[in-house]
């Protein structure tokens, strides 16, 4: 098939999946757009890297950015909040609610006074900040819950078949090369097997919770043409997972699948407590025989990996000898900047990397011990609200709890703290957003005590139920 054709067909494929999904939630908003747009960039390449098609950094690059990439950024966070705005959202709520994250987001803010290029730390920094942002979108939803099936399943829809198409029919694009060996690898829609990997990962973790959370209406028609359609695209995205070769990828699906699997079996349900327990004592435990007894080796050997983990032991132990700041680091994102950058590019015969391999190690890089230690705290609170709503949302629950196992154990040979795709997913779950102030008139139907249906105008959300604070707490 021409490569040309299998573009276009991939176009129709999604448009008929945009109009015709069985899936599609009733009024679903407009606005929902830019959190999708927005992790679609996160989750594959930059506007200018689509356009120019070159993926090669240079270092001088790495400090200018793009001016195109800046605009559509500026463009998606403006957009977001006047979308909040038109909501009355309550800013003052939020900052009280997630006081973890907000103590890490300021010492993030701060620390790009001592860095070596404080205005880049700056910029870098807002930019992450517009993730939070655009994420509030999706949180302050009327129907938050239809808005993150919404988001994800939209999201699956752009990821993973134009990764198949790119792999087979645009090589030059849809494929690249390791910088160690040099072989061939496949990365679609994203610039690196390991970007894939996340791509594939929170595709998969959306369609399994997907499928599992709608089994019990399997008997309904249109239930059954939606667990057909996931299970179509869970095979596309386990194919794609498996030519993408990203071990760390295919171990956090498992286990996020896993999580999900448990929260809905009668056994934990009747235990919730038992499962809050289980899942962070099996992090401390890896942490324990990695660490504690120098096993990490043998079981990257038992999951078919490198001993050296594709020489990332070298990675962290060159970058521990270029002896940072241990306290507070060197500045957001400025680490791998100006010389810090030459002198691991020149030195370490590791090649042109620019990311540590361990989320944990970079955030120590920049930000030292004190944003490590903030960084754990926030992963604590987010752990303690999802489990908090194990009983009031337990479908919800499920993904979160999932989606925190996967990022905590996926940052301990990939960086994905940040402005990430698997980062955002944590986000929906870890952020807590305070109820709507505004009482907005709504249009909702209703069935009286006779049957007949009725419309019942000008009568707020609160009123109606139509508004489910499934991420507020009292």
């Amino acid at each position: 098939m021409p490569p040309f054709v299998a573009l276009i067909l991939w176009i129709v494929l999604l448009a008929g999946l945009l109009i015709l999904d069985p899936a599609r939630e009733p009024r679903t908003s407009l606005a929902l757009w830019v959190p999708v747009i927005w992790m679609f960039i996160a989750g594959s390449r930059l506007p200018s890297q689509w356009l120019g098609g070159g993926m090669g950094q240079s270092a001088q690059a790495l400090v200018e950015g793009n001016p195109l990439d800046r605009i559509i950024d500026l463009i998606l966070i403006f957009l977001a909040i006047g979308i909040l705005t038109s909501r009355s959202f309550k800013w003052r709520g939020l900052f009280s609610r997630n006081l973890a994250l907000m103590a890490f987001l300021s010492f993030a803010l701060i620390s790009t006074c001592w860095s070596d290029f404080p205005f880049v730390a700056f910029k870098r920094w807002f930019r992450d900040l517009g993730g939070y942002i655009v994420i509030l979108v999706v949180l302050s939803d009327p129907r938050p819950e239809a808005a993150v099936r919404t988001v994800l399943r939209r999201l699956t829809y752009l990821l993973v078949p134009l990764s198949i198409v790119l792999d087979k029919y645009y090589p030059d694009l849809g494929r690249g090369f390791d910088p160690w060996t040099g072989v061939g690898l496949y990365q679609g829609v994203t610039t690196s097997k390991n970007m894939l990997g996340v791509a594939c990962l929170v595709s998969g973790l959306f369609l399994f919770w997907d499928t599992m959370t709608r089994w019990h209406e399997r008997n309904q028609w249109r239930t059954r043409r939606i667990l057909a359609l996931n299970a179509v695209f869970l095979a596309m995205t386990v194919l794609l997972l498996q030519t993408s070769q990203s071990t760390t990828s295919r171990i956090c699906l498992l286990l996020g699948c896993l999580v999900i699997a448990a929260t809905r079996s009668k056994v934990f349900r009747r235990r919730p407590a038992f499962l809050k327990v289980l899942i962070p004592a099996s992090f401390g435990l890896y942490l324990i025989l990695n660490f504690g007894f120098g096993l990490s080796g043998s079981m990257a050997q038992a999951v078919g990996k490198d001993p050296t983990l594709t020489d990332r032991t070298k990675i962290w132990a060159f970058l521990l000898g270029m002896h940072t700041n241990p306290i507070v680091g060197t500045g957001y994102q400025s680490f791998w900047l100006g010389s810090r950058l030459d002198q691991f590019w020149n030195n370490s015969g590791l090649g042109h990397i620019n990311e540590a391999h361990n989320g944990y190690l970079e955030v120590y890089l920049e930000l030292g011990l004190i944003g490590v230690l903030l960084l754990i705290g926030f992963l604590i609170a987010g752990y303690r609200r999802i489990c908090r709503r194990l009983t009031a949302s337990p479908s919800l629950a499920a993904l979160g709890l999932a989606t925190w196992l996967a990022i905590v154990f996926y940052n301990m040979s990939e960086a994905a703290f940040g402005g990430g795709l698997l980062y955002m997913m944590f986000l929906i779950s870890a952020v807590s957003v305070p109820d709507r102030t505004r009482n907005r008139a709504e249009s909702v139907a209703a069935i009286d005590n006779t049957g007949n249906r009725k419309r019942l105008r000008n009568l707020p959300l609160e009123v109606t139920g139509v508004r489910t604070a499934m991420w507020s707490e009292h």
